[in-house]
């Protein structure tokens, strides 16, 4: 298995222009439906965001970092107790992602939180071909060189050169942020053996709780 530094190392090197060159590739233009803010039948949104992040997303909704994070389930148990090693943005009632506003009785909706939107929905539907990075929302549907296209409605139409240049570097930085991400969550986790009826999350600043102070 590949070490996470060599991967990062490779992450790096990643050619931007070749990523623009695999997006145009596949085609892509955002139709606004929602498809990637909203949660899946049963299952709630989990789009993965990293600490800074979720504080600069804070600021720009005047909010707390509940309000913008919540532990990522998976590893947790049925009561959302247990350790986690990931944030996700956080939902409402419905399983979508909270800063998702559907449009006034149309299919387009809007992000209230558009310039500041973290790199996962910058980059999404696509990612790259390396290991410690994420894939997400399943299985690739579409692939050219390292970028992999996932399921989303606004594949295979025309995209222009700068907007592709500039989704590529955004998966550029996504990659070697995941895979920095990764390293530092490696290198400082320690076992918290929160109680119970506790919730603890490991990111690369340390454990944390749900409301993103430190776990002690």
């Amino acid at each position: 298995m590949e070490r996470l530094e060599d991967e990062l190392d490779r992450a790096r090197d990643l050619s931007v222009s070749a990523l623009a060159d695999a997006i145009e590739e596949i085609g892509f233009e955002c139709t606004r439906c929602g498809g990637c803010c909203k949660g899946l039948g049963e299952e709630e949104h989990t789009a993965t965001v990293f600490p800074d992040e979720v504080r600069e997303l804070a600021d720009a909704a005047d909010s707390e970092w509940r309000d913008v994070a919540r532990p990522m389930p998976f590893g947790l148990d049925s009561e959302g107790d247990g350790e986690t090693f990931e944030w996700a943005l956080q939902t409402d009632e419905c399983g979508d992602c909270t800063f998702y506003e559907d449009g006034d009785g149309s299919r387009s909706g809007a992000c209230t939180v558009h310039e500041h939107r973290p790199l996962i929905c910058r980059t999404y539907p696509f990612s790259v071909a390396l290991g410690g990075t994420s894939q997400p929302m399943g299985e690739a549907v579409d692939e050219a060189g390292m970028v992999r296209a996932h399921e989303c409605e606004g594949l295979g139409r025309d995209i222009s050169r700068a907007d592709a240049a500039e989704l590529a570097a955004s998966l550029k930085e996504r990659a070697v942020t995941e895979l920095e991400e990764a390293i530092a969550v490696r290198d400082t986790y320690e076992p918290a053996n929160p109680d119970p009826d506790e919730t603890v999350v490991h990111d690369s600043e340390g454990a944390k709780r749900p409301d993103g102070t430190r776990y002690e």
